[in-house]
């Protein structure tokens, strides 16, 4: 057996990054888009962290059903968020970043700050395909990436997770929407 022929046996991985604080509009798109994500049974993956994108993304897709793993940055579990099935302890502060985007078969990047922006440039530059959502706007620096099909933008949670089964598809993950 190939290693590519693993991809259709296992759960895709969406990695849902986005910022510790979040407005009210933004944490209802990520738990949203949380919700979506486990409605296709995928597995969700984000900082793990209380707070945020990362709590919101969380706190839709156990709500849903769906399976969350959090990679948390810390060395202890005191700031993991409750929605969390699996809890990844690295002690590595932002390092774990590179965790987060590698771990990922799709990034989607809701609005957020620097964490946020390392961790869409981590993806595009081991390849990764990456949606931003909610406005999220990395700048001009990526425009090569845009001009690839690398990073594509959507206009709705629901957007995202459609665009993400596309990709998914391409990659051999058998594009299963939900009906």
């Amino acid at each position: 057996m190939t290693a590519h022929s693993n991809s259709s046996r296992r759960k895709p991985v969406i990695g849902v990054m986005g910022g510790s604080r979040a407005t009210e509009k933004v944490a209802a798109m990520a738990h949203e888009l949380g919700a979506l994500i486990a409605q296709r049974g995928w597995v969700l993956l984000n900082g793990g962290r209380n707070a945020g994108v990362m709590a919101a993304s969380a706190a839709g897709a156990k709500a849903a059903g769906g399976t969350v793993v959090g990679v948390l940055p810390d060395a202890t579990r005191h700031r993991a968020s409750p929605d969390l099935d699996y809890v990844i302890l690295t002690g590595m502060g932002d390092a774990r970043n590179v965790i987060n985007v590698l771990s990922s078969d799709v990034v989607i990047a809701c609005p957020g700050r620097a964490g946020t922006l390392s961790e869409v440039m981590l993806a595009l530059n081991h390849e990764k395909p990456v949606i931003l959502l909610g406005g999220f706007d990395p700048g001009p620096e990526v425009d090569q990436y845009r001009k690839s099909g690398l990073l594509r933008e959507a206009a709705s949670p629901l957007d995202a997770v459609d665009l993400a089964a596309t990709l998914l598809g391409s990659a051999g993950f058998g594009n299963s929407p939900r009906d």
